[in-house]
């Protein structure tokens, strides 16, 4: 595919199954995202709605044989990820586009001590000896506010706290100076406050090198926060894209809405939260229409035939996949 000179990571109209017994899911249906140079772009959503798979594809992470591109492809920094060979996907992994995973301490090694970890990782995309990596290690854990960084270097996984751990892996994520990060829900097992010192290391670290970075998440409260743009999922589709500001400032789709009225500061004093009802329709049978139709109290007739991603009336760079935005109804 021929991505846009300005995106590190473009993604277009991608879609992929899962073969099950019985059949297929049908776990990312056309999907089109793109990430510049310097952004932050959020991807939120409920769980299952494929955010994490579309992570995992960008750098071709799914075990090979066990799905199916029905369509569509991966741009990263030009490369076409789903057609090239695996010696340039190792290239590119960990050298020009990392990933840092939900659950640092599965990611890293834990029969070896975090020093060995990252001069390895280090010296494996730079060529430099022994010695300068460990230095650099140092630095690196440094940056990321880490006291008496030279005797974390001799600890174990285990030995650290998760944000102690999950900051490691940042340092490993930018060890290499990588044009890209993908973060898939880098904080979920973190307290609020560490979140936020983790999420502040991360921006800081990205702004400063300019690298670009995409954030899988399911907390809209993380994504007002840390993102410049944001891309809503849901059933595997893009429903609704757009300005972070202007997107939960204003929402077109009434999952967007539905998803910020669940959030704590939404919700009156002493009142239990507001949940969406209902579940994320089974993607081994995809909805016809409107995926979100079964939980949408706003729901009509035209939600049976399936809404495009088209731009919001009057909000420019915004799109959405909604019948009432495009028949001009202003009370959605």
């Amino acid at each position: 595919m021929v991505a846009s000179e300005s995106h590190v990571l473009d993604i277009r109209d991608l879609t992929i199954e899962f073969p099950v017994y019985g059949g297929a899911v049908r776990a990312l249906d056309g999907v089109t995202l793109s990430v510049g140079a310097g952004e932050i772009v959020g991807v939120v959503g409920e769980s299952g709605c494929g955010k994490s798979v579309m992570a995992m594809l960008s750098l071709r992470l799914l075990p090979d044989g066990r799905y199916r591109v029905i369509d569509g492809g991966v741009s990263l920094l030009g490369h076409d990820v789903l057609a090239a060979p695996e010696r340039e996907l190792v290239r590119l992994r960990g050298g020009q586009a990392a990933m840092v995973f939900q659950e640092p301490l599965t990611a890293l090694n834990p029969t070896r001590r975090i020093g060995r970890q990252m001069i390895e990782v280090i010296r494996r995309h730079r060529p430099i000896d022994r010695a300068a990596a460990k230095t650099l290690a140092i630095r690196l854990l440094g940056d990321m506010r880490i006291a008496d960084p030279a005797e974390i270097m001799e600890r174990y996984p285990f030995e650290l706290s998760g944000g102690m751990r999950q900051r490691v892996l940042i340092a490993l994520a930018f060890s290499s100076e990588p044009a890209i990060v993908i973060a898939d829900e880098p904080t979920t097992a973190l307290d609020v406050t560490v979140q936020r010192q983790v999420l502040s290391l991360l921006r800081r670290r990205a702004r400063r090198s300019n690298a670009a970075i995409l954030f899988i998440t399911h907390d809209m409260g993380l994504v007002s926060q840390f993102t410049d743009r944001v891309y809503v999922m849901y059933a595997g589709r893009i429903v609704e894209t757009g300005p972070t500001d202007a997107v939960l400032s204003a929402p077109a789709h009434p999952y967007t809405r539905a998803l910020l009225e669940g959030l704590p500061e939404q919700a009156t004093p002493k009142a239990l939260l507001r949940a969406i009802p209902g579940n994320v329709p089974d993607l081994r049978q995809p909805p016809i229409g409107c995926g979100f139709a079964n939980r949408c109290s706003h729901v009509f007739g035209k939600c049976a035939e399936r809404p495009p991603l088209a731009p919001v009336s009057g909000a420019e760079g915004r799109r959405s996949a909604c019948w009432l935005d495009s028949l001009g109804s202003a009370e959605a």
